[in-house]
């Protein structure tokens, strides 16, 4: 098993890299533990992983993204209090990223912070979100508004969680890893390329491992001396500010990394247009990382110029009167820029739509 440190001015934590579930029977040596488990890995791992939980110490939470509320987050604290929950109880959270908002948010405000371990089961988590200490939830028709920063204690990272995944769930998680390594770097970004076929394939183990340490490592170059999220680290959001928006305009039928991906194209269409990335470029890119695998796909109502619009001006990123929006530029270099207008956005989304209806 192999383990990355993360510093945290919260707390230090550790991710620790299993290619088996064998962790998971050390668990049920730590006093005062009670699990919160996604209803679907529920299902899938009931009668095996999980045939030997006592069920008083189990919530099986059901999982969708309308859920991500204060009103789940209730639901657990009812859970915890009704087991004379107590600051030295250890919740063990087994899900995808949603899990990980509700239980994280729960475990940082229930006695101002309980001990937390998180084992995420989905792409989207093992690449991405599972370290960040960001807990996430939506409110009403706004995604993400609400939230605190608190890592977990510990996260178990167990690749073959993702065998089991649908592919609109494993798709979703590939927009993660893409972002993350096109952020990298122009040689990360081009072993992605090569590596692609396998990835999107899912018969390579060995190849998604890789994908996914490299992912956490490239967001922890991000994080680095930005923890809170005030500078470099904002720069994690390429593909989310017109991507949070496409959800938001979708009803979140468009899942996040899908959502990313699209984010990503329009992103890149507007820095073709800035000239700040050249067209051999945007077209490598396109053609060979962000239309392959792009599986779902927006409609021409779900990219309303005016329902965009008014879905990124709710971004919590923006200060100004212009949009926010995050570029790839030139070089693989990352820049943000906080001026786009409505005329800008108008024309980009236009482009957008005739490639989504091309290809």
């Amino acid at each position: 098993m192999s383990v990355i440190r993360v510093h945290s001015a919260i707390r230090d934590y550790e991710v620790h890299l299993s290619e088996s579930f064998d962790f998971l029977d050390a668990f049920e040596k730590i006093p005062n533990r009670f699990y919160v488990i996604d209803s679907n890995v529920w299902k899938l791992y009931r009668d095996s992983l999980f045939a030997y939980l006592n069920p008083q110490l189990v919530l099986v939470l059901p999982i969708e993204e309308e859920r991500k509320n204060l009103s789940t987050v209730m639901e657990v604290y009812d859970a915890l209090m009704a087991r004379s929950a107590k600051r030295n109880m250890t919740m063990i959270s087994i899900g995808g990223g949603i899990v990980q908002d509700i239980t994280g948010f729960s475990a940082s405000t229930l006695y101002r912070g309980i001990n937390w371990i998180f084992v995420p089961s989905t792409l989207l988590a093992q690449a991405d979100s599972c370290i960040g200490s960001k807990t996430s939830l939506n409110y009403k028709n706004y995604k993400n508004l609400i939230g605190s920063f608190f890592p977990p204690n510990q996260i178990y990272l167990c690749p073959k969680f993702t065998k089991t995944l649908k592919d609109k769930d494993y798709f979703s998680g590939m927009g993660e890893v893409i972002k993350l390594h096109l952020m990298g770097g122009e040689v990360l970004a081009r072993e992605l390329m090569s590596n692609l076929p396998a990835l999107t394939a899912r018969d390579n183990p060995t190849a998604l491992l890789s994908a996914i340490e490299k992912s956490l490592a490239v967001k922890l170059s991000y994080m680095q001396d930005d923890e809170f999220d005030t500078g470099k680290r904002n720069l994690l959001n390429f593909g989310h500010c017109f991507g949070h928006a496409v959800e938001s305009t979708s009803e979140f039928a468009i899942p996040h990394g899908q959502a990313v991906i699209v984010g990503m194209i329009f992103a890149n269409i507007v820095a073709k247009a800035r000239g700040l990335m050249s067209l051999d470029l945007f077209h490598e890119l396109q053609f060979k990382v962000l239309l392959p695998a792009l599986t779902t796909r927006p409609t021409q109502s779900q990219l309303n110029t005016e329902q965009i619009m008014a879905a990124m001006q709710m971004d919590k990123k923006r200060t100004g009167e212009g949009l926010v929006l995050i570029m790839l530029t030139e070089g693989f270099e990352m820049c943000k820029v906080e001026d786009m207008g409505f005329a800008e956005l108008t024309s980009a989304n236009q482009e957008l739509l005739s490639t989504l209806a091309k290809a």
